[in-house]
């Protein structure tokens, strides 16, 4: 807490006004955590058969469907699990993006990971291009330890990961709230670029994105993308009957979604400075473990979805959207460069999905 308390303090909780609240949920998805092929296959025919079910009953402020990133790590990648990944995203308007957990590797190491773990995920029809047709794809690292931020030495080896991913084609990083993990930026409830200064957490701060400002830096090759999820006091949870619980996005078994939890991702989640009244909210959970799918997938998933229409309809002037990472992305970038009105109009912006069937 020491690392981002200071940060978070100085932050003023923002204001109700006529908004748009994208929510996007970023999964640490690894169906292969303690178990084998068969196991990962199970998993997956529990999400065909629970996703679909509330991917058909729930619709936005704008009328589509909830959305869900299924970050996939790419060293565990298996043909038949991740193919049954993909017939899920492709009936579902979900997408797939990039997981890694790594351990003292190196920069080349790092580059032939990702050109072939984004090849394969490709060739099921994955990630996404831009418009050049170059391949791209958002990343959260595995175990929070981006840029070799942990302070043990542990889970990653690479000084220059950001300048890395963005060379091989990352369009930005979600990785961050990884509080209370020592790995945890200053920077908080922000959407930034970091750049790489070839030291270990280059994205510990940065360039907060502004509305026709800072552009220019997605063409700056050292720079990356962060899109932050929130990270916030939660005075109406304590422990021990007077301390505060930290909320940091995370959905899990224990700790579903609920409307006091929305209330604060209202209130602290990130906007684009000078931009439009769009706020970002982007959530994290690890859904490949049954503990936690059968959360996101049950009862209490089904209740947060028709809370949240009753929500928004009783707030004048709010309107919800359910977004992919790169959806959300886009509407990012759009933000940066002026545009207003619904983000849902720019879901496609800059990055189109690689899939035949989007939209």
């Amino acid at each position: 807490m020491d690392i981002w308390l200071p940060a978070y303090l100085r932050q003023q909780p923002r204001e109700r006004q006529e908004t748009h609240l994208v929510l996007t949920v970023c999964d640490h998805f690894e169906p292969f955590h303690d178990t084998d092929q068969a196991g990962a296959l199970k998993a997956m025919h529990d999400w065909h058969e629970g996703w679909t079910k509330i991917a058909s009953q729930y619709r936005d402020s704008g009328g589509n469907a909830p959305r869900h990133t299924f970050f996939y790590p790419i060293e565990q990648y298996e043909p038949q699990v991740v193919d049954s990944l993909a017939r899920l995203c492709h009936q579902t308007s979900s997408e797939t993006e990039v997981h890694l957990h790594h351990h003292d590797d190196t920069p080349q190491g790092l580059l032939q990971s990702l050109e072939e773990g984004t090849r394969q995920f490709a060739e099921h029809g994955l990630l996404s291009r831009d418009a050049e047709g170059k391949l791209r794809f958002g990343f959260i690292h595995g175990n929070w330890a981006l840029d070799n931020s942990d302070p043990r030495g542990c889970n990653c080896g690479v000084n220059n990961e950001l300048g890395l991913l963005r060379s091989a084609g990352c369009y930005a990083d979600f990785t961050m709230p990884s509080a209370p993990h020592r790995t945890q930026t200053r920077t908080v409830n922000s959407i930034y670029y970091a750049e790489d200064t070839a030291a270990p957490k280059s994205h510990d701060m940065g360039l907060p994105m502004k509305a026709n400002a800072t552009a220019s830096l997605r063409d700056q090759g050292n720079h990356l993308l962060m899109v932050q999820g929130p990270l916030a006091l939660n005075w109406k949870k304590r422990k021990w009957g007077f301390m505060p619980k930290v909320e940091n996005g995370e959905l899990s078994g224990a700790n579903p979604p609920t409307v006091m939890r929305l209330e604060l991702w209202e209130k602290f989640c990130p906007s684009v400075q000078g931009g439009p009244a769009w706020v970002f909210v982007k959530l994290h959970t690890h859904g490949g473990i049954s503990r936690n799918y059968d959360m996101l997938l049950g009862r209490p998933m089904h209740q947060f979805h028709q809370q949240l229409r009753e929500w928004a309809s009783a707030i004048p002037g709010m309107n919800f959207h359910y977004a992919t990472a790169r959806e959300m992305t886009n509407m990012i970038h759009a933000a940066e460069d002026g545009k207003t009105g619904s983000p849902g109009d720019f879901r496609h912006y800059l990055f189109r999905s690689n899939s035949n069937n989007a939209g």
